[in-house]
Protein backbone atom coordinates (compact mmCIF):
# COMPACT_ATOMS: atom_id res chain seq x y z
CA UNK A 1 0.00 0.00 0.00
CA UNK A 2 1.16 3.44 -0.44
CA UNK A 3 2.00 5.94 1.78
CA UNK A 4 1.71 9.80 1.97
CA UNK A 5 3.76 11.77 4.18
CA UNK A 6 3.66 15.43 5.03
CA UNK A 7 6.90 16.84 6.98
CA UNK A 8 5.32 19.29 9.35
CA UNK A 9 2.50 20.66 7.55
CA UNK A 10 1.22 23.97 8.36
CA UNK A 11 -2.67 24.33 6.62
CA UNK A 12 -5.21 22.27 8.02
CA UNK A 13 -7.25 22.36 4.93
CA UNK A 14 -4.83 20.91 2.72
CA UNK A 15 -4.40 18.12 5.19
CA UNK A 16 -7.71 17.04 5.49
CA UNK A 17 -8.03 17.27 1.62
CA UNK A 18 -4.58 14.96 1.47
CA UNK A 19 -6.40 13.01 3.80
CA UNK A 20 -9.64 12.65 1.62
CA UNK A 21 -7.15 11.25 -1.55
CA UNK A 22 -5.34 8.75 1.05
CA UNK A 23 -9.03 7.47 2.16
CA UNK A 24 -10.07 7.14 -1.51
CA UNK A 25 -6.78 5.34 -2.14
CA UNK A 26 -6.26 3.09 0.38
CA UNK A 27 -3.55 5.17 1.00
CA UNK A 28 -1.49 5.63 4.54
CA UNK A 29 -1.26 9.07 5.96
CA UNK A 30 2.20 9.68 7.75
CA UNK A 31 2.21 13.17 9.82
CA UNK A 32 5.60 14.69 10.89
CA UNK A 33 5.55 16.91 13.57
CA UNK A 34 5.62 19.68 15.07
CA UNK A 35 2.34 20.39 12.69
CA UNK A 36 0.83 23.76 12.94
CA UNK A 37 -2.60 22.78 13.92
CA UNK A 38 -4.46 20.40 16.02
CA UNK A 39 -5.56 17.50 15.03
CA UNK A 40 -8.96 18.13 16.36
CA UNK A 41 -9.71 20.63 14.17
CA UNK A 42 -12.63 21.65 12.61
CA UNK A 43 -11.16 22.75 9.33
CA UNK A 44 -9.35 19.42 8.97
CA UNK A 45 -12.35 17.21 9.51
CA UNK A 46 -14.49 19.75 7.09
CA UNK A 47 -11.72 19.12 4.45
CA UNK A 48 -11.65 15.39 5.18
CA UNK A 49 -15.64 15.55 5.14
CA UNK A 50 -17.13 12.35 6.55
CA UNK A 51 -14.07 10.38 5.68
CA UNK A 52 -11.78 11.22 8.54
CA UNK A 53 -12.38 8.70 10.76
CA UNK A 54 -11.84 6.12 8.10
CA UNK A 55 -8.20 7.09 7.59
CA UNK A 56 -5.25 5.61 8.57
CA UNK A 57 -3.21 8.29 9.83
CA UNK A 58 0.23 7.92 11.86
CA UNK A 59 2.28 10.12 13.79
CA UNK A 60 5.83 10.78 14.51
CA UNK A 61 7.73 13.51 16.62
CA UNK A 62 10.27 13.82 13.93
CA UNK A 63 12.03 12.60 10.57
CA UNK A 64 14.07 10.50 12.56
CA UNK A 65 11.43 8.96 14.43
CA UNK A 66 9.35 8.53 11.04
CA UNK A 67 12.29 6.89 9.56
CA UNK A 68 13.05 4.54 12.78
CA UNK A 69 8.95 3.05 13.05
CA UNK A 70 9.21 2.54 8.81
CA UNK A 71 12.47 1.26 8.94
CA UNK A 72 11.43 -2.60 8.33
CA UNK A 73 9.05 -1.56 5.21
CA UNK A 74 12.91 0.25 4.07
CA UNK A 75 14.84 -2.53 4.68
CA UNK A 76 11.68 -5.05 2.65
CA UNK A 77 12.35 -2.48 -0.57
CA UNK A 78 10.15 0.60 -0.19
CA UNK A 79 11.80 3.69 -1.13
CA UNK A 80 11.32 7.00 0.04
CA UNK A 81 10.62 10.25 -2.63
CA UNK A 82 10.43 13.11 -1.77
CA UNK A 83 8.63 15.62 -3.57
CA UNK A 84 10.70 18.70 -4.02
CA UNK A 85 10.41 21.80 -6.42
CA UNK A 86 14.74 21.32 -5.88
CA UNK A 87 14.80 17.81 -8.05
CA UNK A 88 16.47 17.20 -10.70
CA UNK A 89 14.16 14.73 -12.05
CA UNK A 90 10.30 14.81 -12.77
CA UNK A 91 8.24 12.77 -11.28
CA UNK A 92 7.35 10.66 -13.80
CA UNK A 93 10.71 9.21 -14.56
CA UNK A 94 10.60 7.88 -10.89
CA UNK A 95 9.25 3.90 -10.91
CA UNK A 96 7.02 4.01 -7.85
CA UNK A 97 6.24 0.90 -5.93
CA UNK A 98 3.49 -0.18 -4.63
CA UNK A 99 4.63 -0.25 -0.75
CA UNK A 100 6.47 3.03 -1.40
CA UNK A 101 6.86 6.35 0.54
CA UNK A 102 5.90 9.53 -0.97
CA UNK A 103 7.16 12.62 1.26
CA UNK A 104 5.78 16.89 1.20
CA UNK A 105 6.99 19.32 2.78
CA UNK A 106 5.34 21.92 4.69
CA UNK A 107 3.49 24.64 2.43
CA UNK A 108 5.88 27.55 3.26
CA UNK A 109 9.25 25.99 3.16
CA UNK A 110 9.09 22.60 1.77
CA UNK A 111 10.84 19.80 2.87
CA UNK A 112 14.28 20.52 4.16
CA UNK A 113 17.73 20.68 2.71
CA UNK A 114 19.11 18.93 5.38
CA UNK A 115 16.90 16.30 4.78
CA UNK A 116 16.93 16.57 0.70
CA UNK A 117 20.63 16.39 0.20
CA UNK A 118 20.44 13.09 1.90
CA UNK A 119 17.84 12.07 -0.26
CA UNK A 120 19.13 13.64 -3.94
CA UNK A 121 18.25 10.14 -5.78
CA UNK A 122 14.82 9.81 -4.84
CA UNK A 123 14.27 13.99 -5.15
CA UNK A 124 11.88 14.68 -7.46
CA UNK A 125 9.79 17.36 -8.85
CA UNK A 126 6.10 18.38 -10.76
CA UNK A 127 6.91 20.39 -13.85
CA UNK A 128 5.55 24.27 -13.52
CA UNK A 129 6.52 27.73 -14.91
CA UNK A 130 9.74 29.49 -13.94
CA UNK A 131 8.82 32.30 -12.39
CA UNK A 132 5.95 30.10 -10.23
CA UNK A 133 7.25 29.32 -6.28
CA UNK A 134 5.69 26.10 -6.18
CA UNK A 135 2.23 24.32 -5.91
CA UNK A 136 -0.97 24.09 -3.84
CA UNK A 137 0.25 20.64 -1.05
CA UNK A 138 -2.86 18.68 -1.94
CA UNK A 139 -2.83 19.50 -5.42
CA UNK A 140 1.22 17.85 -5.35
CA UNK A 141 0.11 15.37 -3.51
CA UNK A 142 -2.56 14.08 -5.46
CA UNK A 143 -0.71 14.68 -8.50
CA UNK A 144 2.45 12.54 -7.33
CA UNK A 145 0.22 9.68 -5.86
CA UNK A 146 -1.82 9.45 -9.35
CA UNK A 147 1.31 8.60 -11.01
CA UNK A 148 2.18 6.36 -8.07
CA UNK A 149 -1.45 4.41 -8.10
CA UNK A 150 -1.44 4.51 -12.30
CA UNK A 151 2.30 2.97 -12.70
CA UNK A 152 1.12 0.01 -10.51
CA UNK A 153 -1.88 -0.17 -12.30
CA UNK A 154 -4.72 1.18 -10.26
CA UNK A 155 -4.60 -2.29 -8.05
CA UNK A 156 -7.31 -2.25 -5.40
CA UNK A 157 -9.59 0.52 -6.84
CA UNK A 158 -12.60 0.86 -8.99
CA UNK A 159 -11.95 1.91 -12.12
CA UNK A 160 -15.41 1.97 -13.87
CA UNK A 161 -18.20 4.13 -12.64
CA UNK A 162 -22.02 4.00 -13.05
CA UNK A 163 -24.93 6.58 -13.23
CA UNK A 164 -27.14 6.50 -10.51
CA UNK A 165 -30.50 6.88 -12.09
CA UNK A 166 -29.87 6.35 -16.16
CA UNK A 167 -27.75 4.03 -17.71
CA UNK A 168 -25.28 4.67 -20.55
CA UNK A 169 -26.38 4.37 -24.14
CA UNK A 170 -24.52 1.52 -26.16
Amino acid sequence: MLNIVLHQPEIPANTGNIGRTCVATGTVLHLIEPLGFSLSEKQLKRAGMDYWHKLDVRLYINFADFLEKNAAAFAAGSRLWMATTKAHRIYTQASFGPDDYLMFGKESAGIPEEILVEYEKSCIRIPMLEEIRSLNLSNSAAIVLYEALRQNGFAGLQEEGQLHRLTWKE
